[in-house]
C-alpha cells in the first residue's frame, strides 16, 4: 500500500489559463485578468500568464502600471463563475483517484491525501488526468507534512512535480529567506529580523521560547514548527466553512466627503450581511479596510457580541468608520465580518490568510 503522502496541487496561471482556453487565439500571448479589463479604471491584476509575468506584472499590480509595462497585453474581465466552474471540474477529477483524500483550500489549489510506494508516479498520473479531463496544467509538490508539500509546489512550477521531506528540507530551504515560508509575511519576516532571524535555517534553529515574547505563546512556537517545516499530517476533507465573509470596492474616483464614505459603508454592510445571513452564524467580529489616496491601506477591528442583527453590524462599521483619517481622499473601502465557527470545523492547523 505504500507510504502516507501529501500532495499539494497548484493550477498554473489558472485564471489566465481558463481564459487562454476560452480564446484559443490567446496562447503563446501576454494575457492580464483584472477589473473591468479597462486599464483606466482603478482595479488590480487578479493574474497574469506567464508571458506579461515577464515583464514584471503580478497579482495585486494596478492594472493601469500592468499595462504600462506589457503595452501589447491582452487585458480581460475577470469572470469568477468561469472561474468557479473550472475549479470544480478540477477539484472532481482530484476525487476520482483512487485512494485519494482532498481538501479544498481554494479555486487553483488542494492537498491530496494519498498512500504510495512511488508518490512522484502518482503525481504524474494526477497532472495526466487533470489535464486530460479539463485541460489544464497543475504542479504538484509532496511532502510528508502539509507545510512541506505546500512549499514544495513552487519548486514544481511550472507543470512540474517536487519532493520536500525532513531529510532535504534544509538542505533546500535552509539558505532562503523566512519570507519564502508559508504563512510567513513582510510583516512577520520583519519582526524575525529584528530578533536576528533572517534565514529558514536560523528559524528552524530557534528556541521556541525565545519567539514567545515577540509573537505570543501560541505563534512563538508555531513559528518555530514552521521553520523546520514540521506540523500536520493529515489532509482533511471535512468541507471548509468560512470564517468571515468581505466585500470591497475600489471608486473610480476618490471619496472626499463623510457622507460618500457612510453611504458607502452602509452598502458593503448590506452585501456582506446577506452573505452572513445564508450561513446563519452570528458575527462576533468587525473590520474596515481603508485605501486612502494615493496607496496607502490601513485596517481597523474590533470585536462585538455575537449578534445576526443588520443594524448591529452596520453600526459597528460605522463605529470604525469614525476612526478614519480625517481629510484623506478614499480609494477603496473594504469591510469583513468574523462569524463564530461550529465545533471541530477544521482539524490539526494549517496557515490561514487574511480574508482579504
Amino acid at each position: 500500500m505504500g507510504e502516507p503522502w501529501v500532495l499539494h496541487v497548484d493550477l498554473d496561471q489558472f485564471i489566465a489559463a481558463v481564459e487562454v482556453l476560452r480564446r484559443p487565439e490567446l496562447a503563446g500571448k501576454p494575457v492580464i485578468v483584472g477589473g473591468r479589463g479597462d486599464p483606466t479604471e482603478r482595479a488590480v491584476v487578479s493574474t497574469a500568464s506567464y508571458e506579461a509575468r515577464a515583464f514584471g506584472v503580478g497579482s495585486g499590480m494596478p492594472l493601469r502600471i500592468a499595462a504600462r509595462k506589457v503595452p501589447d497585453a491582452v487585458i480581460l474581465p475577470v469572470d469568477h463563475e468561469a472561474y468557479l466552474e473550472a475549479s470544480d471540474d478540477v477539484m472532481a477529477v482530484l476525487r476520482s483517484q483512487p485512494g485519494a483524500t482532498v481538501q479544498v483550500l481554494g479555486w487553483d489549489e488542494a492537498f491530496v491525501g494519498i498512500n504510495s510506494a512511488d508518490p512522484e508516479a502518482f503525481a504524474r498520473r494526477l497532472q495526466e488526468a487533470v489535464l486530460a479531463e479539463t485541460r489544464l496544467h497543475c504542479s504538484v509538490g509532496i511532502g510528508d507534512t502539509l507545510v512541506r508539500a505546500k512549499v514544495a509546489t513552487t519548486f514544481g512550477k511550472p507543470a512540474g512535480v517536487f519532493r520536500l521531506t525532513q531529510a532535504n528540507w534544509l538542505e533546500v530551504m535552509g539558505d532562503r529567506p523566512t519570507m519564502d515560508l508559508w504563512g510567513v509575511g513582510k510583516a512577520v519576516s520583519r519582526r524575525l529580523t529584528a530578533l536576528g532571524i533572517t534565514t529558514v535555517a536560523e528559524l528552524a534553529a530557534a528556541n521556541p521560547g525565545d519567539l514567545v515574547p515577540e509573537f505570543g505563546p501560541k505563534m512563538g512556537p508555531w513559528y518555530a514548527q514552521l521553520g523546520r517545516g514540521d506540523g500536520s499530517r493529515i489532509v482533511d476533507d471535512t468541507p471548509w466553512v468560512a470564517r468571515g465573509h468581505s466585500r470591497e470596492t475600489t471608486f473610480q474616483q476618490d471619496l472626499t466627503e463623510p457622507r460618500q464614505i457612510d453611504d458607502a459603508v452602509r452598502g458593503l454592510a448590506a452585501q456582506v450581511m446577506e452573505d452572513v445571513a445564508a450561513e446563519g452564524r452570528p458575527v462576533v467580529g468587525l473590520t474596515l479596510k481603508v485605501r486612502y489616496a494615493p496607496f496607502t491601506t490601513k485596517t481597523y477591528a474590533r470585536k462585538i457580541p455575537e449578534t445576526s442583527d443588520p443594524a448591529a453590524v452596520l453600526a459597528g462599521l460605522l463605529g470604525l468608520a469614525s476612526r478614519m483619517e480625517a481629510g484623506n481622499a478614499v480609494r477603496l473601502l473594504g469591510v469583513r465580518a468574523e462569524m463564530t465557527m461550529p465545533e471541530d470545523s477544521r482539524k490539526g492547523h494549517t496557515p490561514t490568510r487574511s480574508g482579504w
